[in-house]
C-alpha cells in the first residue's frame, strides 16, 4: 500500500491540475526549454555581431568588393521603366526629415493610446540606432559608390557604411512589426495588412539603396545586420519592460 505522503501528493497534483496551474514538474521542464531557447539566441546574436564585425573590418580596408559591383549592374539592367521611381518612393521615409517626421507621429500616436512603454522603445529602437548607426559610419570611413563604376541616381552625404536607410526601416518599420504581431488579435484582417505594411519597407529597402547607387550591396547587408542586433536588442528591454509594468500594475490592484 502507498504511504499517507505519498496519496497526500497525489491529491495535490490532481488539485493542482483540476485549478488549472502547473504542476511543479512542467514549470521545471518550462523554465528548462526557455533556457535552451535563451542560448539559441545567444548563439545567433553573437554569431551576426561576429559577421558584421568581420564585414565592417573588411568595408574599412577596401573601397568596395567585386561582387558588390556585379550585385549593382545586375540590379540597374532590369528593364522595367517604373523601376527608378518606384525605388526612389520606396527609400523616401529615409530621406532628409521624413523618417524623423514618421517616427514623431507615431510616438505621439503610441502616446496617445497610453502606450508609454512602446513609445519609449520605439524612440529607443530609431534614436539610439542613428546613432550607432552614425558612429559606426564615421569608423569604418567607407565612400560612396562611384558614378564610373555604377549609375548613382542622386548625391548622398556621409559615408556608406553600413546603409542608414535599411537601419532607420528596420529599427523603426521592424518594431512595429514585432508590436502588431504582439498586441493585435490573430486572425484579423487590420493585423495581416499592419504586418504586411510593415514587413515590405523593410525587404525592399535594401533593393532601393543598391539600385539608386546610394550603396554597394555590402553596405546594405552591414545595415540589416547592425539594425537587426539593435532590434533585437531594443525587443529584449521592450519585453522586460513590458513585463515589470504589468507586474506593478498587477501590485497596485491588489494593494487597492
Amino acid at each position: 500500500m502507498r504511504s499517507d505522503a505519498a496519496a497526500g501528493s497525489d491529491v495535490a497534483s490532481r488539485l493542482t491540475a483540476l485549478a488549472g496551474e502547473p504542476s511543479p514538474g512542467r514549470r521545471r521542464s518550462e523554465r528548462v526549454v526557455a533556457a535552451h531557447k535563451l542560448v539559441r539566441a545567444e548563439y545567433v546574436y553573437l554569431a551576426a555581431l561576429a559577421a558584421f564585425a568581420v564585414l565592417a573590418v573588411f568595408a574599412h580596408l577596401y573601397a568596395y568588393f567585386a561582387w558588390d559591383v556585379r550585385v549593382t549592374l545586375a540590379l540597374q539592367s532590369l528593364p522595367a521603366a517604373w523601376m527608378l521611381p518606384f525605388m526612389r518612393a520606396v527609400s523616401t521615409f529615409g530621406d532628409s526629415w521624413h523618417g524623423w517626421a514618421l517616427a514623431a507621429l507615431t510616438m505621439l500616436a503610441f502616446a496617445a493610446r497610453r502606450r508609454r512603454t512602446e513609445m519609449l522603445a520605439l524612440l529607443f529602437s530609431v534614436g539610439a540606432g542613428e546613432l550607432v548607426n552614425r558612429v559606426v559610419k564615421w569608423l569604418v570611413g567607407r565612400g560612396r559608390p562611384a558614378p564610373t563604376l555604377v549609375r548613382v541616381s542622386g548625391a548622398w552625404a556621409r559615408e556608406s557604411f553600413p546603409s542608414g536607410h535599411v537601419t532607420f526601416y528596420v529599427c523603426y518599420f521592424g518594431f512595429l512589426f514585432f508590436v502588431a504581431y504582439a498586441l493585435l488579435r490573430r486572425g484579423t484582417n487590420a493585423r495581416r495588412v499592419v504586418l504586411t505594411l510593415t514587413a515590405l519597407p523593410v525587404l525592399l529597402v535594401g533593393f532601393s539603396r543598391v539600385y539608386l547607387g546610394a550603396h554597394w550591396a555590402s553596405d546594405v547587408l552591414g545595415g540589416y545586420l547592425l539594425s537587426g542586433l539593435w532590434l533585437a536588442l531594443t525587443l529584449h528591454l521592450y519585453r522586460r519592460w513590458k513585463a515589470r509594468s504589468t507586474f506593478h500594475q498587477d501590485e497596485n490592484k491588489v494593494q487597492t
